[in-house]
């Protein structure tokens, strides 16, 4: 057997049942020419939705450079997970909020250049401990002199 047992964490909330369990294996370190191989591992999501009991599987394969020192196999679970964190809070509102897939910025240095203000903004909102970056744009797109109070310049 490649894969041992695996570690599962259940979640409830939000109408839902997540259930994510993920088995890691080192047996094919030395096998690839894939540099820093050390362990593969198989993540399982199963989310159950609490009213209608519909239920979707998503199986999705890894590896990763970090021994079992490093990382054991509930973190590398967890790690796993945290890479959603970043699509959810700056990808998705970066595409929400600044519409940002129909940008017609486009020519040399302007995307990264448009992507590094966007990312600011949303970084200074999250400082300031503003949550909903979309109604805080609105917001302040009315008002520009309360964008500078928020900031402390006047």
């Amino acid at each position: 057997m490649i894969f041992p047992p695996p570690v599962k964490t259940i979640e409830k909330g939000h109408g839902r049942c997540d259930i994510r369990s993920i088995r890691v294996s080192d047996k094919l370190k030395g096998y690839s020419e894939f540099p820093g191989l050390n362990r593969v591992f198989k993540v399982e999501r199963i989310r159950i939705i609490n009213k209608t009991g519909e239920k979707s599987i998503v199986i999705t394969d890894g590896c990763t450079s970090l021994t079992k020192e490093q990382a054991d196999d509930r973190t590398l679970l967890d790690i796993v997970r945290g890479h959603w964190t970043i699509e959810n809070k700056l990808h998705y509102v970066r595409d929400m909020a600044f519409d940002e897939d129909r940008s017609q910025v486009r020519i040399d240095n302007g995307p990264r250049v448009m992507a590094s203000i966007r990312n600011l903004v949303i970084s200074t909102f999250r400082i300031l401990g503003i949550t909903n970056i979309a109604e805080a744009l609105r917001e302040n797109a009315l008002n520009k002199q309360r964008l500078f109070r928020m900031l402390g310049f006047v």
